[in-house]
C-alpha cells in the first residue's frame, strides 16, 4: 500500500493527527456504527494490562450516554468486512462490558507501518505510564520498524539522550524492572543503580533503595562506595580563590540563582571547573532554560 503525503505528515505527530478531520461531516472520514463482533484488537498494541475497575465505569458512562469519541480502525482486507482497532482499545473493551452492539468508528486508510508506529504513540500518550513502559515503547518502535536510537528520536521530537537512557533500563534483573513497574523505583534511582559496576549487587541494592527510602543522592554515594570511586577528602587541595574567580562566582551566582562555585586547580592558573548545584529536578529545567538547553 502506498503512504500517501498526508499519512506521512502524520507520522511522529500521535494520535492528534488521526483526528483532524472527524468534526467535519463531509470529509472522507465520515463516522460509521460498526458491529463489535467485526473488530479485533491491534495486534500491535504494546499495551496488555487495562484498569478492570476504570472499564467497568467506562462501561457504566457507555450505557448512558453511549461512546463520544470515535474510535479509529483499519480495514486491513476490503473485501473482508473484519477491522482492526488503530487507537481506542479502552472504548472498545468498554463498550463490550456495557454489551453494545455497535461502536461509533472511522475507518483510515492507514499501512502497516503506520499501525505500529500508532500504537506506540498512542501508549506514550498515557498518563500513568511507568518509566519501564515508556522505555518498551521505544524499544518496540526500533524492533517493529527497524529504526534506529537517532530515528526514534527525530520522529517523537525527544532527545537521542533522553531516548538511550530509557533504552537502558530495560538491561536490569527482572526483580529491578519489577520495582519500578509497581512506582517503587524512580527513573532517577534506576539510572543511578544503572552505573553499578558488580552486576550483582543491583537487585539487593535496588530493594534496600526501597525499604530503607534512599534518596537518589543517597544511592548514588552509596553505588559509588561499591565501585570504589568515593572521593577521599584528605586528599582534597585547597586553592586560594583570585579576586578575578570571586567576581566571576558572585556574577554567575546572581545569574543563576544559586551557590555557583569556580574550582581552580592547584598550579593550573588557566583550568579548573564550574559547579552549579540544583535543588531538585524543577530548579534543574530552571537552569537550563537559563542556559538554553533543549530538554527535548
Amino acid at each position: 500500500m502506498a503512504r500517501s503525503k498526508d499519512q506521512s505528515k502524520a507520522l511522529g505527530r500521535g494520535i492528534d493527527a488521526l483526528f483532524a478531520d472527524v468534526d467535519e461531516p463531509e470529509s472522507e472520514a465520515a463516522v460509521v456504527d460498526l458491529a463489535l463482533t467485526d473488530i479485533r484488537a491491534n495486534p500491535y498494541q504494546p499495551r496488555q494490562k487495562f484498569d478492570q475497575a476504570a472499564l467497568k465505569e467506562l462501561a457504566s458512562s457507555i450505557k448512558k450516554s453511549g461512546v463520544f469519541q470515535p474510535i479509529i480502525v483499519r480495514q486491513p482486507d476490503a473485501e473482508i468486512q473484519k477491522y482492526e482497532i488503530i487507537a481506542g482499545e479502552r472504548r472498545f473493551r468498554a463498550s463490550k462490558l456495557a454489551k453494545q452492539a455497535t461502536i461509533p468508528a472511522i475507518v483510515r486508510d492507514v499501512t502497516e507501518e503506520e499501525m505500529m508506529e500508532v500504537a506506540v504513540l498512542e501508549n506514550l500518550q498515557r498518563e500513568d505510564l511507568t518509566p519501564l513502559e515508556e522505555a518498551e515503547a521505544y524499544d518496540s518502535l526500533m524492533k517493529k520498524l527497524k529504526l534506529t536510537q537517532a530515528e526514534v528520536s527525530k520522529r517523537l521530537g525527544k532527545s537521542r539522550p533522553y531516548i538511550a537512557n530509557y533504552l537502558r533500563l530495560l538491561g536490569l534483573p527482572a526483580a529491578v524492572k519489577q520495582l519500578i513497574q509497581k512506582g517503587q523505583l524512580s527513573m532517577g534511582q534506576a539510572r543511578t543503580l544503572l552505573s553499578l559496576k558488580d552486576k550483582t549487587k543491583l537487585a539487593p541494592l535496588a530493594k534496600k533503595a526501597v525499604k530503607d527510602n534512599l534518596t537518589v543522592r543517597q544511592l548514588e554515594q552509596i553505588v559509588a562506595r561499591y565501585n570504589g570511586d568515593a572521593k577521599q577528602p584528605a586528599k582534597k587541595v585547597i586553592v586560594k580563590k583570585s579576586p578575578y574567580i570571586r567576581a566571576s562566582e558572585e556574577q554567575l551566582q546572581e545569574k543563576f540563582g544559586t551557590a555557583v562555585s569556580i574550582q581552580a586547580k592547584a598550579n593550573q592558573k588557566e583550568q579548573g571547573k564550574i559547579e552549579i548545584p540544583y535543588l531538585s529536578n524543577d530548579d534543574l529545567t530552571r537552569i537550563l532554560e537559563i542556559l538554553h538547553v533543549d530538554l527535548n
